[in-house]
């Protein structure tokens, strides 16, 4: 490579022959020469195997890909994405999005300005503004309010979307962050902020995380979670906050 990886950024995709943007990431990878995408087919049993390869074989030095041989769901996916790109490619920086680009990866890019001054995890948050296209589907507007609501409760933390798939970390951090599997295939993001807060403590990860509101967040297509994932749902939390509060108990005896 001729460039420095700066940032490497991780893509889940499951089935997305129909939906990844494609010509989008062509005109993104020229114009970022330190950006290195790593997409993780996640099982795909669509074409989708075959758009991942034409991307990897233009932009060699600039696409990765890795190949799950059956579908593991988006935590792990994400979680084999950023691994193989903190081993592979020593970015200084590792975020990841969602498939359908719904925040581009420009303003992914543009957020590592916020790692800085000892910050090592920010996150971007869907909230409407003035000058903000932020455009999501009332259903899951809904549900992600709530679920939010929620894991304020649990986490005891005051951040207004967890849920927000364009998350940033340092290399270093990111690599202790998904080390481990999640226990949920798809609320993940709750267990990103449960570590983070049981590795430095409450009032360290305050100081070591921030929130970026985005300026542009569009909702495009169906959603990937499970149908009937509703129900699992509140296992998933009741789960999470179990190990979570495990956790602060170890970390009170240690």
């Amino acid at each position: 490579m001729d460039t420095a990886i700066g940032i490497g950024i991780v893509i889940p995709c499951y089935n997305e022959g129909d939906r990844l943007p494609v010509e989008r990431i062509r005109r993104f990878i020229p114009a970022h020469p330190d950006a290195l995408l790593c997409f993780v087919d996640d099982g795909s049993t669509d074409g989708t195997a075959q758009l991942l390869e034409g991307l990897r074989t233009e932009h060699p030095d600039r696409v990765a890909v890795v190949t799950l041989d059956q579908n593991r769901g988006k935590a792990e996916a994400v979680r084999q994405g950023v691994l193989a790109c903190a081993a592979r490619y020593d970015p200084r920086h590792i975020a990841f999005l969602d498939a359908d680009l719904a925040v581009s990866p420009e303003e992914c890019y543009a957020m590592r300005q916020h790692l800085a001054g000892g910050v090592s995890f920010c996150f971007g948050s869907r909230i409407a503004r003035v000058g903000s296209t932020i455009e999501r589907k009332w259903r899951r507007h809904v549900v992600g309010r709530i679920i939010a609501t929620f894991i304020s409760g649990i986490l005891d933390l005051r951040v207004y979307d967890t849920q927000c798939g364009c998350k940033l970390f340092t290399r270093e951090i990111a690599a202790v962050l998904f080390d481990a599997p999640f226990l949920s295939r798809w609320l993940f993001d709750v267990e990103l902020f449960s570590r983070f807060i049981l590795l430095h403590g409450r009032e360290g990860a305050m100081t070591r995380m921030t929130e970026v509101p985005l300026t542009e967040w569009i909702d495009r297509g169906r959603s990937k979670v499970e149908a009937g994932y509703a129900f699992r749902l509140w296992i998933d939390l009741f789960l999470i906050h179990r190990e979570h509060q495990r956790g602060l108990a170890r970390s009170v005896k240690a």
